[in-house]
């Protein structure tokens, strides 16, 4: 049964900080988000691992309770990064001989080598819905890498097309989102940055290809592009290369950064007919903004946005920031809300 939401429903984007008796998160910080695996991260022996990962993700639902959320997501928590733990989990790869592509910072690094045909042996994420789903009476949501970006994070040694390896692998991706619904999921997010990242790229087929994935959905599926990690990605550009095209993706809402990057609202009136979760949480600095500076960046956008299908959200993922400013942040965010409703 799908859970009533208030108006200006908040959310984070997917993930949240890691406790540091978990992993390792100076070696996290101080390396590109893994795309292929990354177990050395992990402080806890394999044999304890799955159980320390449930007492970490309980903790994480209780801190977007505690401050006040109405969506809550698993943290990512069980994650090295948001794409390797379901990219990973594919056959047709070689994960032993990794290939190597070239990263948003221009920087080679590692990546999963495509080998033989794309598939899924099982649902990846089933049980991490499960136990969200078990441990909240809130509306939840769960994350799962997309197609455009997992292809672009691969290389390609059996298509040899990247458009039929994209597709091949939103299909993949459309079986895993049906699996989570029925799991119990209020909300799947597809994880598009790299849509944003290669725009040319994405023009030929990018739209395509999430279309493909999301297409014929049990529920309400939320894309979300963004310019990277802020503690990844300092710069930010004036606006989205790759937004308008997704005007007609059949999507629920368009997950966008707006805070870090004091994005021009009206950038997103060609969305007005799409819901739009508007990231409104500055993560490139620890500092906790006051509910009042959030509101204020909500009341900007309201002129370009259908507010009746209007969320509100981080720019992106709080990995990377320390606990107590996450929730600090959360807890703002609420509270914007909470001022916002009584106005509109």
């Amino acid at each position: 049964m799908r859970r009533e939401l208030p108006p200006l429903p908040t959310m984070v984007v997917g993930s949240l900080p890691q406790p540091d008796w978990l992993i390792d998160r100076e070696r996290l910080g101080h390396q590109f988000p893994p795309r292929v695996r990354a177990a050395e991260l992990w402080r806890i022996p394999a044999e304890h691992l799955a159980e320390a990962q449930d007492d970490a993700t309980l903790a994480a639902i209780r801190s977007q309770e505690e401050a006040g959320l109405d969506v809550v997501t698993d943290g990512e928590i069980r994650r090295e990064s948001y794409s390797n733990h379901f990219a990973t989990a594919l056959a047709g790869l070689d994960l032993d001989s990794p290939g190597h592509v070239r990263n948003r910072s221009g920087i080679d690094i590692p990546v999963p080598r495509v080998t033989g045909e794309l598939r899924r042996p099982a649902p990846v994420q089933v049980a991490d819905v499960e136990f969200l789903r078990a441990h909240t009476d809130r509306a939840v949501k769960i994350t799962v890498p997309g197609p455009f970006t997992m292809a672009q994070q691969a290389q390609d040694d059996h298509y040899g097309d990247d458009r039929a390896l994209a597709l091949a692998y939103a299909d993949v991706v459309r079986a895993e989102i049906a699996d989570l619904f029925a799991a119990g999921a209020d909300i799947v997010q597809v994880d598009e940055p790299w849509l944003q990242a290669r725009p040319e790229i994405a023009r030929r087929y990018g739209a395509e290809a999430l279309t493909r994935a999301v297409e014929g959905a049990a529920g309400p599926v939320h894309v979300h592009l963004c310019f990277g990690y802020a503690a990844m990605v300092a710069e930010r550009p004036a606006g989205y290369s790759f937004l308008p095209e997704l005007a007609d993706v059949p999507v629920a809402a368009v997950s966008v950064e707006t805070a870090q990057s004091s994005l021009d609202p009206a950038t997103l009136r060609p969305l007005r007919g799409t819901g739009i979760a508007l990231g409104v949480l500055d993560l490139s600095t620890p500092e906790v903004e006051t509910p009042q500076v959030i509101a204020d960046r909500v009341r900007r956008a309201l002129d370009s946005v259908d507010v009746t299908k209007l969320m509100l959200s981080s720019d992106c993922g709080l990995k990377y920031l320390p606990r107590a400013s996450a929730a600090g942040k959360m807890r703002a965010l609420a509270e914007a809300a909470a001022l916002l409703r009584t106005e509109i």
